[in-house]
């Protein structure tokens, strides 16, 4: 009579055994998340109407199948979907891929010679902290707003799914744009903006409530972006004397409101 209790348990023990380690295989699988190299991100590009539609941004895979209004062939951001395109984001430019980076990723020098443009293409380079910062933003809207899938082997992720240094130098570098704009804001939120209008009819218009126009040079444009540009502040008249303050042209020194 006591075989078949030992047998009992015996059985019930390799069942819970069984058990354990399905549920195990099946949360590994569950938390694990996909690699796909550039070939087998392209199928999911729309243009099926089998498959989810994902795209890529900074190496990160997502499925944007909800919004296929929008991503799905004829939609206004199908350009985006079946590739990584992050700089395409803050460019606005759509064009196609540049040459070679698809078939020649391997040879990470060539690759650096060819896909450094601008267009449909997951390269940063060129492109401001501010720029990048913004890069980033987009990223984290999609994955506030979309489902995570996967990783895109390249330039951002390695063939074990590590970050690579370009990412890591992505996200250095967003940072370092984010610090800028939160200076610059401070900045200029001690010398107040102009208020301002255009209409096609009467063209622009600026004007101060208190204090007279002016030109400045926006003083960290260079930093952020590399190029010169000026923004329209209100002074006072003791202050009409600092250097680096432009009159418009055609407005009068004491002019509250200037034609543009």
């Amino acid at each position: 009579m006591a075989f078949p209790a030992k047998k009992f348990i015996t059985s019930s023990f390799f069942g819970f055994t069984l058990l354990v380690a399905l549920v195990a295989f099946l949360l590994k699988f569950n938390s694990s998340q996909k690699l796909f190299t550039v070939e087998e991100l392209a199928l999911y590009n729309g243009t099926g109407d089998s498959l989810p539609i994902l795209l890529g941004i900074l190496g990160s895979v997502f499925d944007v199948t909800k919004g296929k209004s929008h991503y799905g062939a004829g939609g206004g951001y199908n350009h985006f979907a079946g590739r990584d395109a992050s700089r395409a984001f803050v460019s606005g430019n759509f064009t196609g891929l540049t040459s070679g980076y698809d078939a020649k990723y391997k040879h990470k020098k060539e690759v650096l010679k060819t896909d450094e443009g601008d267009g449909l293409t997951d390269s940063l380079r060129g492109l401001s902290s501010t720029e990048v910062h913004s890069v980033v933003g987009w990223r984290d809207f999609y994955f506030r707003s979309y489902k995570f899938v996967g990783r895109l082997v390249g330039r951002y992720y390695d063939s074990q799914g590590n970050p690579t240094k370009y990412l890591k130098g992505a996200e250095a570098k967003a940072a370092r744009g984010a610090q800028l704009m939160e200076k610059q804001k401070e900045m200029e939120a001690k010398q107040p903006s102009c208020n301002s209008r255009w209409s096609q009819d009467d063209g622009g218009e600026v004007w101060c409530d208190n204090g007279f126009p002016r030109l400045v040079q926006r003083p960290l444009e260079i930093a952020l972006t590399g190029k010169m540009s000026k923004r329209c502040a209100c002074y006072n008249e003791d202050q009409l004397g600092q250097p680096g303050l432009e009159v418009y042209s055609g407005c009068d020194y004491l002019a509250k409101r200037c034609r543009v």
